[in-house]
């Protein structure tokens, strides 16, 4: 055992719940049964917050990454219980990094704040904002809007404006007089559907149940061209696959779920006064949403300890039942309940003690996202620091048969800054869904070879572009990381497990498995209770998001 004093026995020893993890859904589980009057400790091997949802330096991203490539396996033994070893399971591979700059970016390498599963944004009106609002953590984070919303043009290769908005429409030059009255017409139809459901408008205004039901593409042929179609799947509903291909797609949107896309990012739009789009993206990387839950988390009496990792479960000898955890320094904890962040596996314990346990804690989505991390020189778009770019399907080559997102972020805290690097410099992420690493490698680079280009050697300088055949000038690349991470999504049978980040933008579907495990676990309690409130103090609420301009 080490004498260094994170080896220090923890006190008390039993808890209500023990989390293993601070990523986001361990420490909002946290921070909502520490509101609820549990006692909690939460513990996390690293040295760091955030484990797969954080925001890291150059190196430690490195580290992190290489250090989840591979499972290793304890072993233990006790004469109390039956213990149940924790085994780390590999969550990343194929990482390939690439680094043409070295001695310049080894002058700012600790300036870097790198989101492990970028890219995200935050929609301003999305049940991550929701909750960060209600649950009080907002008086933490600062925000800053994205400046815009791009979908790739495969006729001209360029960087198209989504027009989401009345004001984008009748701005946006490039849409002849007839593709904006179709827009129009159709934005109104649909608010006009959200109106008669809310009970605002008369049932006539409503579409059709059979409408509804019927896959949205199909909706939308009806009433749109083929490039306002594909903007409004792509690039506003942040459809994955390609909706054409009714065959081989693996997911059809129903119109019914298009509608409540649009609806979102609708009230997305202009939600808040200092964000006139629909996204958002917090100071210093999404890193800072699990920090600013653990700091809710700890303000209601949570106790939390870095660098502790737990090595076993223990298990009741005559029962089966989980009683508490084995740390590497050999003290026990006990608790009632347990989550465990995606990092771990439990094998099957001998037939004698639990034959109805599950051999794994994670239940796995046999698809795969392939993250690309890219440091430029300068902006994809001159005048524009932070935004939103999709390539719908089929864009860059014909086997493309998923959507491929990528979003900048501007360094530095000037110009609409966001501090995740030096203010020369720009931080873009590409993801893309896939079922295997060659498939997501191919779909990362195609998308990288359309935006950037690679430097010559000994010819870097901080904000140079190289110009392309085409006439385009194309930022600089100085870094690169590519990797494949697994999906999996959260269980709640004996033992409770948080999903990994998954490839949407936002956190939506992950927040709903993650309110859905506490309330496995706590049927009776609310999730971040509502404070009480009245009409007036709505605005006071909004307020509670701090904005920077």
């Amino acid at each position: 055992m080490s004498e260094s004093p994170f080896d220090d026995p923890i006190e008390p020893t039993s808890f209500d719940l023990i989390v293993i993890g601070t990523g986001l859904p361990e420490s909002v589980i946290a921070a909502a049964a520490s509101t609820a009057g549990k006692t909690v400790l939460q513990l996390d091997p690293n040295t760091s917050y955030g484990t797969h949802f954080a925001s890291h330096s150059l190196d430690d991203l490195t580290s992190f990454l290489n250090s989840h490539a591979t499972s290793t396996t304890s072993t233990t033994s006790d004469t109390d219980y039956t213990t149940l070893n924790l085994n780390p399971r590999s969550l990343y591979s194929h990482i390939e990094t690439a680094n043409y700059a070295p001695e310049i970016l080894a002058q700012h390498s600790r300036r870097f704040l790198i989101d492990l599963g970028g890219p995200r944004v935050l929609f301003c009106a999305d049940k991550a904002i929701e909750l960060i609002l209600k649950s009080g953590v907002g008086s933490y984070l600062n925000f800053k809007a994205v400046d815009g919303n791009f979908i790739w043009d495969e006729t001209s290769g360029g960087l198209c404006n989504v027009p989401d908005s009345r004001a984008a429409i009748f701005k946006d030059k490039s849409l002849s007089l007839k593709e904006k009255n179709q827009l129009m017409r159709f934005f109104k139809l649909v608010q006009q559907h959200l109106a008669a459901s809310d009970g605002e408008d008369g049932e006539s205004s409503k579409i059709s149940e059979e409408d509804l039901e019927s896959p949205f593409v199909d909706f939308l042929r009806t009433r749109l061209p083929p490039k306002m179609k594909s903007i409004i799947l792509y690039s506003i509903a942040m459809v994955d696959y390609d909706q054409d291909n009714s065959e081989g797609c693996k997911s059809i949107l129903k119109t019914r779920d298009g509608i409540s896309r649009l609806a979102l990012y609708q009230k997305s739009v202009g939600r808040f006064p200092d964000a006139n789009g629909a996204f958002l993206y917090p100071m210093y990387g999404h890193g800072e949403l699990s920090q600013a839950f653990c700091r809710r988390a700890a303000v209601k009496g949570c106790l939390q300890v870095l660098r502790r990792p737990v090595i076993a479960l223990l298990m009741d000898k005559d029962s089966g039942h989980y009683k508490g955890v084995r740390l590497v320094s050999g003290q026990n904890l006990f608790s009632h309940q347990l989550v465990l962040d995606p990092t771990f596996t439990v094998p099957l314990p001998p037939a004698s003690s639990r034959p109805d346990l599950p051999r794994e804690s994670l239940k796995d989505d046999k698809r795969k996202v392939a993250r690309g991390i890219c440091i430029t020189t300068s902006s994809l778009k001159p005048d524009i620091s932070n935004f939103l770019l999709v390539y719908p399907p089929r864009s860059l080559f014909s086997e493309q048969d998923t959507s491929i997102r990528a979003v900048q972020i501007r360094g530095g805290t000037d110009g609409g800054g966001l501090a995740v690097c030096p203010s020369s410099m720009f931080v873009l992420y590409v993801s893309a869904l896939c079922d295997d690493a060659e498939q997501g490698k191919r779909l990362l680079h195609a998308a990288m070879n359309a935006l950037l280009t690679l430097p010559v050697s000994g010819n870097i300088e901080s904000g140079c572009t190289v110009q392309s055949v085409d006439a385009e000038l194309k930022p600089s690349l100085l870094w690169s990381m590519l990797y494949i991470q697994e999906i999996t999504m959260g269980q709640y049978e004996h033992l409770i497990s948080t999903p990994m980040p998954d490839g949407n933008l936002n956190y939506d579907d992950l927040l709903d498995e993650t309110v859905l495990l506490f309330q496995k676990m706590y049927p009776d309690e609310a999730f971040f209770p509502e404070a009480p409130s009245s009409p007036e103090n709505l605005e006071e609420d909004i307020e509670g998001l701090s904005l920077e301009d």
